[in-house]
């Protein structure tokens, strides 16, 4: 009883404050009655897309090669098949992600219908993983294509019917719309921008019926439409001059690489797909590695040890892709947490990066398919070096942007000239330097492929745990051999911001 009293004066405070900063807001929002924050409803729908997004990994990781077979000729059918249409299925995924992250930006209160609503599309979007099924088995019908289509265009109109609902009811939007005397604009701006997607399924639909081809190119557009946009906006700007636009036409929905995206459900949604990239990695074990009692019995003379003694690589491969996924999300996590600022094009390479992360399955299943010492074993690990070395680029590429606008972006420390840009710099390299070199390794000393790369798997954690003082070593020693009575590398010539002098834990609180 004394909880709830405690809850309920501690909610009638923050009502009471709420009422202080927009009373008409409030006030608007307890006449109409049933409204709620999203924060829920958001967090439900970050963790059912990213475990969707992830899942359509499976088919691919549970092709079956034999061991006769050449690995060369077998990978690519998977890239031009099945592995090709998972990654544009995972980025169209993510697209739709995208825009539900920025819808709610724009409405940021629910009631019952926009929350059944959302659930319709939230169903649809777990649908898509079977027609990218049917995709991949079927590349050449059209009827994996058009159930695609069909799902992402539906999706499209239950988005709209949210913002027509949504702009119905302006006590549902945020406050910087409410008080807008454009919303009208704002409407049909936001609902040019959501029909764009539906269109171009549409017409990828039509077209799978006269030239096949067209339609998963037209579905690779919808990936990179927001940039194409642009780029035809900005060449129409230099033939027939800046176009006059609204005011608000810059707030939201701009499709401008710098617009922002909520850091909290990008993080959200990445530990998401390293969660069930992580979990995935267990399924094969069980699934595959449980002998059976009667082979125990007859093969082993009843020694289990004996007989989970066969499967020793695929425990070795299990945990060192377990340790692989664990360090990736360790290196997005230090890199998030000294992000301010997330933007579209930080949000699309993160994109890349966990489309990456999401082929690590595939990775573990080929690096233990094929006998010992053979060119498919080989060509395996070698699949996994490249799989982990563009999961690791991407994540740099994600600082190299946020350096760029660095004051809006990064904390101080990580600047140029901070005090842990250096590290920050060390510790995303490390991975893509690391899967690179053993790539370059396997190719020369192909014999001892599998022992250099469960050696980089088992290393790599340990180089984690003294990079702080390999990075100290290493400048201590450019700065004894380059200039050894010149000033602080860290700071070359010019003072640290203020801010830089504020403790991190401080800042972030």
């Amino acid at each position: 009883m004394g909880d709830t009293a405690d809850g309920e004066i501690i909610e009638h405070h923050v009502e009471e404050e709420m009422e202080k900063d927009c009373p008409g807001v409030v006030a608007a929002s307890d006449r109409e009655g049933g409204t709620q924050s999203s924060h829920r409803l958001l967090a439900y729908s970050d963790a059912l897309i990213s475990i969707i997004a992830t899942v359509m990994i499976l088919p691919v990781a549970h092709t079956k090669m034999g061991h006769d077979e050449e690995l060369r000729e077998s990978v690519q059918l998977l890239l031009s098949t099945k592995v090709a249409v998972y990654l544009m299925t995972f980025l169209i995924v993510t697209v739709a992600w995208a825009a539900h992250i920025r819808l709610f930006q724009v409405i940021v209160r629910i009631d019952d219908c926009l929350a059944l609503l959302n659930l319709a599309c939230m169903m649809l979007i777990t649908f898509l993983p079977y027609t990218f099924s049917l995709m991949a088995a079927f590349p050449e019908n059209v009827l994996g294509v058009l159930l695609f289509c069909g799902c992402v265009m539906v999706m499209g109109v239950i988005q709209a019917a949210i913002v027509l609902y949504a702009f119905g009811r302006p006590f549902l939007l945020n406050e910087r719309i409410q008080i807008s005397e454009n919303q009208t604009y704002y409407k049909h701006h936001i609902l040019k921008v959501i029909m764009r997607v539906p269109i171009m399924c549409l017409f990828a639909s039509a077209f799978s019926f006269i030239f096949f081809p067209l339609s998963y190119v037209l579905l690779a557009v919808v990936i990179f439409l927001p940039y194409i946009s642009q780029s035809l906006k900005w060449c129409r700007s230099k033939v027939i001059g800046p176009v006059q636009e609204s005011p608000d036409s810059m707030l939201l929905y701009t499709y401008l690489p710098d617009e922002p995206l909520s850091k909290d459900r990008v993080e959200a949604f990445s530990d998401g797909v390293y969660a069930i990239v992580a979990t995935l990695l267990i399924l094969d074990i069980c699934e595959d590695n449980v002998p059976d009692p009667v082979a125990v019995r007859e093969q082993f003379g009843g020694s289990l040890t004996a007989a989970l003694r066969v499967y020793g690589p695929e425990y070795l491969a299990y945990f060192g892709s377990f340790a692989t996924v664990g360090l990736l999300w360790f290196v997005h996590h230090s890199l998030f947490l000294h992000v301010t600022r997330t933007t579209r094009l930080m949000g699309l390479l993160n994109t890349f990066s966990l489309a990456f992360v999401g082929g690590l399955p595939l990775a573990y299943q080929l690096t233990h398919e094929f006998p010992p010492d053979s060119r498919n074993e080989l060509e395996a690990i070698q699949i996994s070096c490249v799989i982990i070395f563009f999961a690791g680029t991407f994540q740099l590429a994600i600082w190299v942007v946020a350096l760029h606008s660095e004051r809006e972006a990064l904390h101080p420390y990580v600047r140029y000239g901070g005090r842990e840009h250096v590290f920050m710099l060390a510790k995303l390299s490390l991975y893509p330097c690391v899967a690179l070199g053993t790539f370059f390794l396997t190719c020369v000393l192909s014999r001892f492929s599998a022992p250099i790369f469960h050696l980089m798997e088992i290393t790599v954690p340990f180089a984690f745990l003294v990079l702080r003082l390999l990075v100290r070593v290493g400048l201590a020693l450019l700065r004894l051999l380059f200039c050894p009575d010149g000033p602080d590398l860290r700071g070359p010539g010019r003072e640290e911001d203020d801010e830089a002098t504020v403790p991190f834990n401080t800042l972030v609180t």
